[in-house]
């Protein structure tokens, strides 16, 4: 979400930089009516959005969170573990099963990689596009032209 002035003096709150008592001060000027807080609840949910707008939504975590990072240095070193058996592996002539085994589990580890990048990194982005209505002209020769090569 976007830091906004009211989630900043919420933070400041819970951290205790900012009492309870100034923050409710700060926000006694504030007036928000019922109409403009059901349009503001309603609005994106309910509206449909113009051809080509691009609606982004900020809801999923940050890349940058702890757990993210863990597991992306894991399936680093998962991938480098079982990427290196297959290489010695092949290098020292072991079965094929043995070897598509150690080939699975690297292609198993980059794809739990890619979908968690998928999931929690990546933003979320849709371009909103609408179907347009078919037109198929009359099948009328007189409007047809020859070219000739």
């Amino acid at each position: 979400m976007k830091n906004d002035a009211v989630l900043e003096l919420l933070r400041k709150v819970k951290s205790g930089v900012v009492s309870i008592e100034d923050a409710r001060a700060a926000l006694e000027e504030v007036t928000l009516t019922e109409e403009a807080f059901s349009k503001a609840i309603d609005h994106g949910v309910f509206n449909e959005p113009k051809a080509g707008t691009i609606v982004r939504a900020s809801v999923s975590p940050s890349g940058e969170s702890w757990l993210i990072i863990l597991v992306a240095l894991w399936g680093l070193l998962w991938t480098l573990y079982w990427a290196g058996a297959l290489a010695y592996g092949l290098y020292n002539h072991w079965d094929q099963q043995l070897l598509s085994f150690n080939l699975a589990m690297t292609l198993l580890t980059l794809i739990i990689m890619g979908i968690v990048y998928l999931k929690y990194v990546l933003p979320d982005v849709v371009i909103v596009k609408h179907r347009r209505n078919k037109y198929i002209t009359s099948h009328d020769t007189e409007s047809w032209k020859k070219y000739e090569v």
